[in-house]
């Protein structure tokens, strides 16, 4: 009885069917495999409707979970979206347990599943329910499955966990990850989101508890609230198609970020004719998805779809490819010749662009369309409700809206962009007698041009004397003359090139309080050139601010002891400055790593630093005020340069002020007394700043140091004065012989520092008295006690 047994448990393991959770499916064994060259090679469900294998989509090979009874065979779930397969690839299941895509050599292309336990997989199997699984045996456990891992699509009887996304494509023909994705959140929202963690605001369902959301096989979807042990439903089964067994479902988050429930009938009729019919969606219509054409372009509604269309003097990135948006055909790069009557202006009636703008003015539409032209900047800007707005490149979700407008500046002659027409010489035309004969605009156009070189010539005759009397005058000057270059070309990099530029943002240098710095390659005319990036990761308003502070300070700046920028990317969401590459890094890295700098080379760079300092202060027909001096903050060339950097915190100056209020800024332990008591801010809290980092530059070390075991010498700014009252400054340079061989230099420095860091910002040197006393050109005085009280006169 017994053997009898035996044989029979034998003979229905070797038919290899199993039942698991109430279905029944062949399983998948070891070793099986699929090949692309044969279209109907394929896993199937018992049922026949779902299957695993090839797919063909607009030339590109995809491996896939596909309906299998519907005559398009639409993908539901797809391995490799992001990378289709080469041509003549095969998939295996190998002995491991392991779904694996090879090319047409055999070479591993792509992997599919694994245990996450470390479980010995057995076999596969492709479900009714459209879930591909890997398990074990005897068993037969499932350790992976497709509905674990969704990619735009989920089907009955799927769950989405928390946490988990839904993935939308980049469009219609193409299958790979595009701009959207909606996201079961463990606040117990389901929100749609663009790929810059925007919400798609229309779109999001909010129930405000944790959940998991449900797809039950009659087509309806549920948030189950597991702690409240309650189902609320999002898609009510009032809307379903009854009876719901007919119909195939699936809900999916759609290449425009709309989330939709379709029905298909298993047997077309007239009532229910053999399409996808969309049951329930998140919004009504495409355009209400924000930026859903891209950047410069608008969304205009239409009876089946959307378009997207470019303003006037616009054009497509990708006219194959519309959703990448437009780019502005003529960029007004020079408004020095900028003219007004070479422009005019187009209306887009009922539109408007919800993205920011930089200046608003109550006004009529004329005195809207004067103020627009007038300005050189504007390239496009929006009436609504009797204002004006003067919209910030590039232009974000374009949309129709009634009672406003899009008013687009365009030029009236391309020529006229790219010479202006002073230029312009009319040439003679030929007379029915031979004779040459000039018309009058051409006579006209000559003498104007004979008058231009003339002016022109008048010009450079008088732009050598002023340079040599400018020469002659520096001579005479003991103040240097500003060298801000206002007009400094910043070069204008897309988010993509720096992508590229930083291997995907691999190699991070650095992080402060808005984002990271990280290490990129560019080419130049001498090639490869190492950069280093600057992301901001925190789209808030402040951090708006500093990028927008620090393009306009840096560059209209220009010392050999500030920090270069090269360029910067403002696209979409994205912030980033591309500077020179610092090889030794920070100041801090160097003064703390392993081997200590020379004393001599402290000195040279203290001296930088105060120089670079100086010509912000001084030299700037703007003063600026840099408001968080740290030795973080200034790097080091190869050739130990230090260049101060990081203006994202400077403080802007008129050319008539000398202080300004604002809150307190810097970084904790270089924040000048006068941040904490309400006082006007001047450069000097720069100058208390530099102190405290010059005496870190003399001792090497940080100006304040916890795990010390002399107390006293805690607080390095306290100790210092100490130090120099009892006639002990050589404690300060203990290991360092070659500053000891320097006393005379090491007292005159500390002196410097201790002055830069008294309370009263009254007794404080100005940068340029500090750079003074430290190159020798003026004496240092004994200085006070810096924590004495405030004096009057402060």
């Amino acid at each position: 009885m017994a053997f009898l047994t035996s044989v029979f448990l034998l003979c229905c393991f070797s038919l290899l069917h199993v039942i698991v959770e109430g279905q029944a499916y062949q399983n998948i064994s070891l070793g099986s495999s699929l090949s692309s060259l044969y279209n109907t090679n394929a896993w199937v469900s018992p049922s026949g409707e779902f299957s695993f294998g090839f797919s063909m989509v607009n030339g590109s090979l995809y491996v896939g979970i596909r309906y299998e009874k519907i005559p398009e065979k639409p993908l539901v779930w797809t391995a490799n979206r992001d990378k289709p397969a080469p041509p003549g690839s095969t998939v295996v299941l190998n002995n491991n347990g392991v779904l694996v895509i090879n090319d047409a050599k055999g070479v591993p292309f792509s992997t599919i599943g694994a245990s996450s336990d470390g479980s010995v997989i057995t076999s596969a199997a492709m479900l009714d329910t459209g879930n591909l699984v890997l398990q074990t045996s005897p068993e037969f456990a499932v350790k992976w499955q497709s509905f674990d891992s969704p990619t735009d699509t989920i089907l009955p009887t799927q769950k989405l966990a928390v946490e988990k996304n839904l993935y939308a494509s980049f469009s219609p023909t193409n299958l790979s990850t595009g701009r959207y994705y909606i996201v079961m959140q463990n606040d117990g929202n389901f929100v749609s989101y663009t790929d810059m963690r925007e919400p798609t605001y229309a779109s999001s369902i909010t129930w405000g508890q944790k959940g998991n959301l449900v797809f039950d096989e009659s087509g309806k979807i549920s948030v189950f609230q597991w702690e409240l042990n309650k189902t609320v439903e999002i898609i009510p089964g009032s809307v379903i198609p009854k009876p719901s067994t007919d119909f195939y479902f699936r809900a999916k988050i759609d290449y425009d970020g709309i989330f939709r429930l379709y029905s298909y009938p298993k047997r077309p009729s007239n009532s229910w004719p053999d399409k996808w019919n969309i049951v329930w969606a998140t919004l009504d219509y495409a355009c209400e998805v924000p930026a859903i054409c891209g950047l410069n372009a608008y969304c205009v509604a239409q009876d089946e779809g959307f378009d997207c269309l470019c303003p006037k003097g616009f054009s497509y990135v990708d006219a194959a490819n519309k959703l990448l948006g437009c780019k502005q055909d003529i960029p007004i790069t020079d408004c020095k010749s900028y003219n007004p009557e070479h422009y005019s202006l187009e209306t887009i009636d009922n539109m408007n662009f919800f993205g920011p703008h930089y200046a608003i003015k109550p006004s009529n539409e004329f005195e809207c369309r004067e103020w627009l032209l007038a300005d050189c900047y504007s390239i496009v800007g929006t009436y609504w409700d009797s204002k004006c707005y003067k919209k910030r490149m590039p232009l974000r979700s374009g949309n129709m809206t009634s009672r406003c407008k899009v008013i687009v500046k365009v030029p009236r002659d391309n020529g006229s962009l790219l010479q202006p027409s002073l230029f312009e010489v009319g040439g003679p035309s030929i007379t029915s007698n031979g004779m040459r004969k000039w018309s009058q605009s051409g006579v006209v156009r000559v003498v104007l041009f004979v008058i231009s070189v003339s002016l022109f010539l008048l010009l450079i005759i008088e732009t050598v004397v002023l340079i040599c009397l400018k020469r002659w005058s520096l001579q005479r000057q003991e103040k240097p003359v500003c060298s801000v270059q206002p007009e400094m070309k910043l070069m204008r990099f897309s988010y993509k090139e720096l992508e590229k530029a930083t291997r995907g943002f691999k190699e991070k240098l650095g992080s402060g309080s808005f984002g990271s710095v990280y290490r990129g390659m560019m080419a130049s005319a001498y090639g490869q050139k190492p950069i280093a990036v600057k992301r901001f990761d925190k789209l808030v308003e402040d951090g708006d601010k500093e990028f927008e502070t620090e393009v306009s300070v840096i560059g209209r700046t220009h010392h050999k002891n500030l920090v270069q920028l090269i360029g910067f990317c403002d696209e979409g969401s994205h912030r980033l400055l591309v500077y020179e590459y610092m090889e030794q890094g920070s100041l801090s890295s160097v003064l703390l790593g392993s081997i200590r700098p020379e004393w001599n080379l402290r000195v040279q760079i203290a001296v930088g630093i105060a120089r670079g300092l100086m010509y912000l202060h001084e030299e700037c027909i703007t003063p600026i005020i840099h408001c968080d001096i740290k030795p973080e903050n200034v790097l080091v060339d190869c050739y130990l340069v230090p260049k101060i950097s990081d203006f994202g915190l400077a403080k802007l100056l008129r050319h008539d002020q000398t202080k300004t209020k604002t809150d307190i800024r810097g970084t904790r332990g270089y924040v000048a007394p006068e941040w904490f008591r309400k006082m006007a801010i001047t450069v000097k809290v720069d100058v208390y700043s530099y102190g405290l980092m010059l005496l870190e530059i003399i001792c090497c070390r940080k100006n304040v140091e916890l795990n010390r075991k002399d107390e006293p010498s805690v607080v390095l700014a306290d100790w210092a004065y100490d130090c120099f009252v009892a006639h002990q400054l050589e404690m300060l340079v203990e290991h360092d012989e070659d500053a000891k061989n320097d006393m005379r230099k090491v007292k005159k420095m500390v002196m410097v520092a201790l002055w830069c860091i008294q309370e009263d910002p009254s007794l404080r040197p100005t940068m340029k008295k500090v750079t003074q006393m430290l190159e020798g050109a003026v004496g240092v005085a004994i200085p006070p006690n810096p924590s004495s009280l405030i004096s009057s006169t402060g």
